[in-house]
């Protein structure tokens, strides 16, 4: 049964209807397929999809970027590489099943495969913890990419996450060490790393897996800090003002390359990378290629450079001006509400000072 979006309402009952037509067996036995009706409503639904994902606001990519039938990492590592070996274990707690790791053939090429999964169903789900990785996962890629980097193996990406786990093993257990050891491999790395954001890319969890050479994104994918509805939370205690943060934040691709964080946008298929998975995987792989031919005429050193350049100069030309009129009114509502509890708070002391001192006055005179 296919899931559908909020705005792809008139989409789910033309395709009902389409489903319908296309069945030759009705209450009244076995009828004639009408083909032309079922290519008028095909074209319909064709041009409804053009004008909804043309004109989608950032809150519903981000909603497109979480659907649940969208393509996941093994998908991609099924699809696109031979020879997988899975490899498990960080060899110093347990097995992270939040993240796919193993060696494969690209084209022939070796190379190292990484991959955030969050499951296809509830039990797939549960058993890869929603593609929240633990310590022991980041420290798994650790040692395999250093494995790479001693064989000259490059190594690929796929970033799938709504952040790194916090749960209260994960961070007795040192999370965010793992995650900026994480970050501090791949920037060390001399062999090519190319990270492809296909899905929901959040926060550490994400970048300790695409501080690399070439940051590839899927033209529904988001890639931020927090998610919408954590900076609605934080900055304006309401959830429902999603759309506002997620507009502000800057999280779609679009954007985000404007501003010089990913490198490329590989467009999806009419109605998003769920409705045609294969048509996805073949535009992925193009562009894995490519990339992957630009890096063979560079020296280690070189590639080394030229991912040190990349990340260095994230945000010196742009400086302020990246920032829109959203964010800086966010900015501005922040610091208005923490100078306002600021006040409170310093007025509060006050009656409390002030009140000691009566109270203490009080208490001299009645003991006099």
């Amino acid at each position: 049964m296919k899931s559908y979006l909020n705005f792809e309402k008139e989409i789910k009952v033309l395709e009902q209807e389409l489903e319908k037509l296309k069945d030759p067996f009705n209450n009244e036995g076995i009828s004639e397929v009408d083909t032309k009706r079922i290519s008028e409503i095909q074209i319909e639904i064709d041009e409804k999809l053009r004008s909804s994902y043309l004109n989608l606001n950032e809150w519903q990519k981000t909603q497109v970027a979480r659907h649940e039938e969208r393509p996941k990492a093994k998908f991609f590592i099924e699809s696109l590489f031979t020879d997988f070996i899975k490899i498990s274990g960080d060899r110093r707690f347990s097995e992270d099943e939040a993240v796919l790791v193993g060696f494969a053939k690209f084209n022939g090429k070796s190379v190292l495969v990484i991959g955030q999964e969050k499951g296809d169903d509830l039990d797939s789900r549960l058993k890869r913890n929603f593609g929240m990785m633990r310590p022991e996962g980041y420290r798994k890629c650790i040692r395999l990419m250093k494995l790479a980097d001693k064989f000259n193996i490059p190594v690929i990406s796929f970033v799938d996450t709504p952040g790194a786990y916090p749960g209260i093993g994960a961070e007795q257990r040192g999370q965010a060490e793992a995650i900026a050891n994480s970050i501090e491999c791949s920037m060390s790395l001399e062999v090519p790393i190319i990270s492809v954001i296909i899905g929901e890319g959040g926060s550490g969890g994400a970048i300790a897996l695409a501080s690399a050479n070439k940051v590839l994104m899927l033209g529904n994918a988001i890639y931020s800090v927090i998610s919408p509805e954590g900076c609605a939370s934080i900055l304006w205690r309401d959830p429902t003002k999603s759309l506002e943060a997620a507009k502000a934040m800057k999280l779609t691709a679009n954007e985000l390359l404007k501003s010089g964080i990913i490198d490329e946008i590989i467009q999806e298929p009419l109605g998003g990378a769920h409705r045609n998975k294969n048509q996805t995987s073949e535009l992925v792989k193009e562009a894995l290629e490519r990339n992957l031919n630009n890096f063979k005429i560079l020296s280690r050193e070189e590639i080394f450079k030229q991912r040190k350049e990349k990340f260095l100069s994230i945000g010196k030309q742009k400086s302020f001006s990246m920032f829109s009129k959203d964010s800086i009114n966010i900015f501005k509502e922040a610091n208005f509400f923490l100078a306002t509890k600021e006040k409170i708070k310093r007025k509060k002391n006050k009656l409390f000072l002030i009140f000691l001192l009566v109270f203490s006055i009080g208490l001299v005179i009645y003991n006099l």
